[in-house]
């Protein structure tokens, strides 16, 4: 069976906010911005008495896997969505990036024998370093540095 992860769903609670931040702040690709009652209905997206539904689709460059938000998609609370991945080459420039997109982004850090440690991972181990941000709603994204991925990634 081949099945790929496609979306996953990031509970908002301003859709134009959410996707300004996303699409201009972060620069992901914008795919999809589609508003009608019957469209839900007829995917079984929409949650049962929603008063609208709305979804959009955006997309991290480089990545196979999009977020979708919106109104009437899911009955989570905005920014309860914690810890999602994001995979990077380089931490540092990465965060350095984000910086100048004016993100609040954390430091790298990294976990050592006393827990979470500030900086990259010394010996830049791949999946050892990461940084950390949110969204608007609080929605927190974790991004982790691997530059050699485990063998069938």
């Amino acid at each position: 069976m081949d099945l790929k992860f496609e979306a996953v769903v990031i509970p908002v609670s301003d859709v134009d906010r959410a996707k300004a931040f996303y699409a201009d702040t972060l620069g992901w690709r914008m795919d999809i911005d589609h508003s009608a009652a019957s469209y839900g209905e007829a995917v079984g997206h929409r949650i049962p008495g929603a008063a609208r539904y709305r979804i959009v689709q955006l997309t991290p460059p480089g990545s196979e896997c999009s977020i979708h938000i919106g109104e009437g998609i899911t009955e989570a609370a905005p920014g309860s969505c914690r810890w999602m991945h994001l995979v990077t080459n380089d931490i540092e420039a990465t965060r350095a990036d984000l910086v100048g997109r004016g993100v609040n982004v954390s430091e790298p850090f990294h976990f050592g024998a006393q827990g979470e440690e500030p900086g990259p991972e010394p010996a830049r181990a791949d999946y050892s370093s990461f940084l950390s941000f949110e969204d608007p709603d609080g929605n927190t994204w974790l991004v982790q540095e691997i530059v050699h991925r485990a063998p069938g990634r």
